[in-house]
């Protein structure tokens, strides 16, 4: 195996024997193999498209493979081997939907040169892709260059694909989102692109980074209504629980609904706070609070806490044997030996009736106390406190915004954040949005005239309120340049959603981004070399010398 997607790229290099998130190098070598026949799915829909053909199931297949592969989302190799299956199936169909098609118009048979992911196939199942996947793996492309700049697109396209399926399950797609998607990893099958289209492509990325993050915003919005400002209790009561942990907020609304009236109380683990926010979720009094942290602690965490466990989308670490039994996936989560909750069919909810018997048949879990912390701070409640925060920074009492940011993880280098949160000047505010926030949102840091220093915008995908309340201060502080505002960022990495977020930025306009706690081992020293002279990206150094220089 060879793996360099997320910051915990052994050694700043890659993972070879076996990933640091766990995954192991079967998982990785057959992710691998499911990457490049849908690159071959991509190439055959897009023939499609131009003849005016269009299969809904196949392009949002080719969102799903690419978020199954992110970093801590599916390390089932079955599971994976039958996405594999599913997507030479698609792969098939939309081939001969094409050629049919094709030949219709023209009057004979279509007969140019097409890459191999397009039209491979051998029998064997598992065992054969698991050996085909060795061949087209990362290391397959030679030029260190054209490789980093590929991969870079790859795992932008990757957060990019997360959103937009996101999105979906609610009912909101784009289809140019899908197609640009199809359209990245069709170009990197080419052996003759060059550096320069490749950053072309890289670049256009940030493009439709920004719109995905637009179109997700109206999904929840429009489904669960705008985000309000929110107290959420940290601590448990003495009642039978169900922790819910990853992103998706249809499985949570659809858990709530089923659970009302059992005297199980819901909890939120992760990414998954933010949803106490929602006028829609939080009006069940069931969804209790938020327990526990980011997801790296889950092992710990999880053990802990007592009650049955719902692990939805990513941010998922394997579980652990002495509670494996009270853990149930769903979406595109896999890990074997874990019951899993199928998707929904026909419109109906899915039926979450294993987790709630295990969280009956596990009673009543320890009452454990805790604290409550602010949250709901997305742009449609910032743009309503705007004139006290205009205020505030007309009168000096607010001085500089540190947008804070991006991911999580268990690097002992990541405690730079909690440092620089508690060594920030008081009469500056933090904009946070994604599970980064672990990191100092339990700190008392206090408020400015009522404005609590700690603004939390939501999950990692809500990135896009940080963005739009920029932007908004632009406007009303009439600067021509996004970077003349008061705001410095100061972004946390872990894995390809913070790429598809970082792409989004750069394409705002946003520069000097300091960016750790490591930069990617995807990127060669040419191309780092390349995005930070453009960009004026840099990673972190000590607390005190970032400091130092971004309060300058």
């Amino acid at each position: 195996m060879f793996c360099f997607q997320c910051s915990e790229a052994s050694k700043g290099i890659g993972c070879t024997t076996i990933g640091v998130c766990g995954k192991k190098p079967e998982v990785a070598t057959l992710q691998d193999m499911l990457i490049w026949v849908t690159k071959g799915l991509s190439y055959w829909s897009l023939k499609a498209k131009d003849l005016g053909i269009k299969d809904d199931e196949a392009n949002l297949f080719v969102a799903e493979a690419l978020f199954a592969t992110i970093t801590n989302v599916n390390f089932s190799a079955d599971r994976i081997s039958k996405f594999i299956d599913r997507a030479i199936e698609l792969r098939n169909r939309v081939r001969e939907q094409f050629l049919k098609a094709y030949e219709e118009k023209y009057g004979k048979k279509f007969n140019e040169d097409v890459p191999e992911a397009a039209v491979w196939f051998e029998n064997g199942g598992k065992d054969v892709y698991l050996k085909k996947g060795e061949q087209v793996g990362v290391l397959s492309e030679e030029n260190e260059d054209v490789r980093s700049l590929k991969e870079f697109l790859i795992y932008g396209l990757k957060g990019i694909a997360a959103y937009a399926d996101h999105a979906y399950i609610l009912k909101h797609t784009k289809d140019e989102i899908l197609y640009f998607i199809e359209k990245g990893l069709v170009e990197t099958l080419r052996r003759d692109i060059t550096a320069d289209e490749l950053q072309s492509l890289v670049l256009e990325a940030g493009k439709y980074a920004v719109e995905v993050m637009a179109l997700l915003d109206q999904a929840n919005t429009s489904t669960f209504g705008h985000p309000e400002i929110t107290e959420v209790y940290t601590g448990t009561y003495n009642a039978p629980a169900i922790l819910v942990s990853g992103h998706d907020l249809l499985d949570l609304e659809e858990l709530l609904k089923q659970t009302e009236g059992t005297g199980i109380m819901v909890y939120t683990h992760g990414e998954m706070l933010p949803a106490h926010a929602y006028p829609k979720l939080k009006k069940y009094k069931h969804l209790a609070g938020n327990f526990g942290s980011a997801w790296w602690k889950q092992t710990e965490e999880f053990e802990e806490f007592g009650g049955a466990i719902l692990m939805t989308t990513n941010c998922l670490v394997p579980p652990k044997d002495s509670y494996k039994d009270r853990v149930f996936t769903t979406g595109l989560v896999g890990f074997d030996g874990v019951s899993h909750i199928p998707n929904r069919v026909d419109g109906k909810p899915k039926d979450f009736t294993p987790v709630i018997k295990k969280a009956l048949e596990l009673g009543p879990i320890p009452e454990r106390k805790g604290k409550k912390i602010v949250i709901g701070f997305a742009r449609n409640q910032v743009e309503k406190v705007l004139d006290s925060v205009l205020k505030a920074v007309n009168e000096g009492k607010i001085k500089k915004f540190f947008v804070m940011a991006g991911c999580d993880g268990r690097a002992k280098e990541r405690e730079y954040y909690t440092e620089f949160a508690l060594k920030l000047p008081k009469d500056t505010v933090i904009l946070t949005a994604g599970c980064a926030k672990y990191r100092y949102n339990m700190l008392d840091l206090g408020d400015i005239d009522g404005i609590p220093r700690v603004l939390d915008a939501g999950q990692c995908n809500d990135s896009y309120s940080l963005a739009v309340t920029a932007l908004k201060l632009k406007e009303i502080l009439n600067v021509d340049d996004i970077n003349e505002l008061p705001i410095e960022y100061n972004i946390a990495w872990y894995e390809q959603k913070a790429v598809a977020v970082l792409l989004a930025l750069l394409y705002l306009g946003v520069r000097k981004i300091k960016l750790g706690p490591v930069l990617p081992a995807f990127l060669s020293k040419n191309v780092l070399n390349v995005v930070a002279e453009k960009f004026n990206i840099s990673t972190i150094s000590t607390v005190e010398e970032d400091m130092k220089q971004m309060l300058a």
